[in-house]
């Protein structure tokens, strides 16, 4: 087994005379290749394009492509093992009827000899005859921005380590990795679960994360940039107000959103830490009435409690 959690040909087509990338026209993130397709694809809201000849910024003609996908890693493999049976599974795989079952149930039984695939080939399923499972780009989670991204990084690895040796013949692991030495994927290595836990424990407590902070998010979101702004300075407005603001809740914000526009909106962002659940969700609830006051509309505020991302 090959896992890659990088869906699509190559990650995104590059100038090399501006190095301006292709991006979105409702996102702010770079168009994926799709060779199977033969376009670039946006995988937040859906948008494809054809491949441009020259740059849409400077019209220059030196374009190329970075970084590489699961479907990059499957033409490869049958390239290097011309003898071998190779199949991908991830998402766009998994969306044609059929596909996903039936490409397990082949491995299952021996009739596929490599699979490559994304973080759904690494979860809770059972291969007995897999010896040895690659990691490929095992460190690409850790640069998010997300408090998260290194439990992330820690439980792919571990549950696709978990993939190899599970018959009779004993399994091995190799994982491609830039950063050897962080953390997550040394005590993954090793299968050490409760030395991730102590560490990664002692980072969320020195900076105010879940479990030991109770965290909202709360983002203004518009289809114009002015009325996004607007948005948020009324929600800033409300927490420096003297019977908010205080020592028991902390707000980081407001900032563009990690990913500032998606879908045509966008996005400014606030977090709120608090001592206790309690405390958060009434200045939720203080929140939520004072922009129905103000007449702002509902769609144009999100808040998430407990957020599974901060993206």
């Amino acid at each position: 087994m090959i896992l890659l959690n990088r869906r699509g040909y190559s990650w995104f087509l590059l100038c090399r005379s501006c190095g301006e990338s292709i991006r979105c026209v409702n996102c702010s993130i770079s168009l994926t290749y799709h060779r199977r397709e033969h376009r670039l694809v946006c995988h937040y809201c859906g948008y494809a394009t054809g491949l441009p000849t020259r740059c849409p910024a400077c019209d220059s003609e030196y374009l190329y492509y970075v970084g590489e996908g699961t479907e990059k890693i499957e033409q490869k493999l049958s390239e290097l093992f011309p003898g071998a049976r190779v199949e991908r599974l991830d998402r766009d795989v998994a969306r044609r009827r059929g596909q996903f079952q039936r490409i397990l149930s082949a491995f299952r039984r021996g009739e596929i000899d490599i699979l490559v695939g994304t973080q759904l080939i690494a979860k809770g399923h059972d291969f007995p005859g897999v010896t040895l499972v690659g990691v490929v780009s095992a460190d690409l989670g850790l640069a998010l921005p997300d408090f998260r991204a290194a439990e992330r990084t820690f439980q792919l690895l571990t549950q696709a380590a978990g993939r190899a040796g599970r018959g009779d013949a004993p399994g091995r692991v190799l994982v491609q990795t830039f950063f050897p030495e962080h953390y997550a994927i040394r005590l993954a290595a090793e299968q050490n679960y409760e030395g991730f836990f102590s560490k990664e424990m002692r980072f969320r407590r020195l900076m105010h994360y879940p479990p030991s902070t109770a965290l909202a998010n709360v983002i203004a979101q518009h289809a114009k940039l002015e009325q996004a702004a607007r948005v948020a300075a009324e929600i800033g407005r409300f927490f420096a107000r003297p019977e908010v603001s205080s020592q028991s809740l902390k707000v980081l914000g407001p900032s563009p959103a990690p990913l500032a526009r998606i879908e045509g909106r966008y996005r400014i962002q606030f977090l709120l830490k608090a001592g206790s659940r309690a405390r958060l969700n009434q200045v939720l609830r203080q929140l939520a009435e004072e922009c129905d006051r103000q007449g702002v509309a509902p769609q144009s505020v999100m808040i998430d409690m407990d957020p599974m991302s901060l993206m």
